[in-house]
């Protein structure tokens, strides 16, 4: 099984605060860290030193992907924020890159195991696929 957490974040957003949300929402779907495969995200994040260090920290590949490879999965979000879309034109960042890697990686159909989780900084969103 893949586990696939997708992330997203304001600029500056702390390590920290990323993994509190991280192992809050795993700890609330009964999923041990050490299952996860990797973390995913929009590329406009791709630099952003909290995911970089949390990607570091959890000893996780991180990766990325463009606004139009996660529009695709946009019929399958449980929410569409307005704001992420006027900002990055994906209408949500951590369910989408979780459902696009998890896909990527396991070369089958995922879905969303943990949907959108959010804080004042960052979302979070777990999709696994066989």
């Amino acid at each position: 099984m893949t586990f696939v957490v997708g992330l997203g974040c304001q600029r500056g957003c702390e390590v920290h605060t990323l993994l509190g949300l991280f192992d809050t929402a795993l700890a609330e779907g009964g999923i041990e860290r050490t299952h996860i495969t990797a973390l995913a995200s929009i590329d406009h994040k791709r630099d952003e030193p909290g995911l970089q260090a949390l990607a570091e920290l959890l000893g996780l590949p991180f990766h990325c992907f463009s606004a139009e490879q996660l529009a695709g999965y946009e019929n399958r979000l449980s929410h569409k924020s307005a704001v992420a879309f006027a900002h990055t034109g994906c209408y949500g960042i951590a369910e989408s890159a979780a459902l696009a890697l998890a896909e990527h990686l396991s070369h089958g159909p995922a879905r969303l195991l943990i949907r959108r989780r959010k804080t004042a900084q960052a979302t979070f969103a777990l999709a696994c696929a066989d």
